[in-house]
């Protein structure tokens, strides 16, 4: 049976965007045995080197977020009430009822106007964002300033849970591409590899901008979570990725149009490791490959990422096959990009 308690401690880490201190506290903790160099950068990055068994042809990047999607503070109501933005891309129809943490141990309520004084009308919508509130208790702005002040992140309380097959957990969008890459540098890789730990990506993918002109790499492995709408009420071409079915190699989203040849690549490298591998079959979204593949001169890039349900919500859910599949996937695509040559 696997042992998931590096994934529990990382999904349950709370790291708003730009607010990321617990989650790099960990992984620095988990990875300083394995690298033979590390840096913290202004923005927050963790670089890592990891020497391999051999020197790289080429400078290859691998690359997870740390940040996750939240709320933030902006007002205190004299009735002590928290008025609050949301930091990255919640649907906001999630938030009514959820409980939430504000910073490390003040506990919340998103709330909004009790259902039996709603109009008719006002049932059949959903909730607009400047209706909602966090409620800490308090009866007066005080109260509340004693124990928040504007500027301070909640996140969703929810559960981490590892069975039938599945991980259930909060953001593992992308504290599981943040467990692959510690795993691969646990295991001395073929050749030297630069692992990218990056901040701030829900917002604007700006840690993976400044990992990028930093690093200069050649190549880039982006390690992501993704949308898997394999639910009910959603048609199978509209799907995008399916839990079960491998990781989902991307051949574009809103923001990048990946290489072409590595995007090839990333499915002989599932047939070379003997593990299953998906077309994510959306244009839409992104991720930090679209900071990363036009710095500087550019970077030829790949992406490979976990099918999620309920990705920016509570709790998401990934497949355990997914997860082991995209480690073995991540690792030999490593090899073959740097062992590619030109034709």
């Amino acid at each position: 049976m696997a042992d998931w308690e590096l994934l529990k401690k990382l999904s349950e880490a709370r790291g708003v965007s730009g607010h990321e201190d617990e989650v790099r506290e960990i992984i620095l903790e988990e990875i300083r045995p394995y690298a033979e160099k590390i840096e913290v950068t202004p923005l927050g990055n963790i670089i890592a080197f990891r020497k391999g068994k051999n020197r790289a042809p080429k400078k290859l990047m691998i690359s997870a977020h740390m940040d996750e999607v939240g709320l933030i503070v902006t007002h205190i109501t004299d009735d002590g009430l928290l008025k609050f933005s949301t930091v990255g891309g919640i649907d906001r129809r999630v938030l009514p009822g959820k409980s939430v943490t504000i910073g490390k141990n003040v506990h919340g309520v998103v709330g909004l106007k009790p259902i039996h004084v709603l109009k008719k009308d006002e049932r059949e919508k959903s909730v607009p964002l400047e209706e909602l509130y966090i409620d800490i208790g308090a009866l007066t702005r005080e109260e509340a300033q004693a124990a928040v002040l504007p500027g301070d992140t909640a996140t969703f309380d929810s559960v981490f849970q590892a069975e039938n097959g599945t991980i259930m957990g909060r953001a593992l969008d992308d504290r599981a591409g943040c467990a692959i890459l510690i795993e691969l540098m646990r295991c001395e890789p073929k050749y030297d590899t630069v692992f990218a730990f990056v901040v701030q990506e829900e917002v604007g993918l700006n840690g993976a901008k400044t990992a990028a002109y930093s690093v200069e790499p050649d190549a880039a492995i982006v390690v992501e979570a993704t949308t898997a709408a394999d639910v009910p009420g959603v048609e199978e071409a509209k799907q995008v990725c399916r839990l079960g079915s491998g990781p989902a190699v991307s051949f574009m989203d809103r923001r990048t149009v990946y290489d072409r040849e590595y995007y090839r690549l990333a499915f002989r490298a599932a047939e070379k490791a003997g593990v299953k591998c998906q077309a994510k079959q959306a244009a839409t979204g992104g991720n930090d490959a679209g900071a990363i593949h036009p710095s500087r001169g550019g970077v030829r890039t790949a992406a490979v990422s976990l099918p999620c349900r309920y990705l920016h919500s509570a709790v998401g859910i990934i497949s355990q096959e997914d997860y082991f599949a995209a480690l073995k996937l991540i690792e030999t695509l490593a090899e073959l990009i740097e062992e590619e040559r030109p034709e």
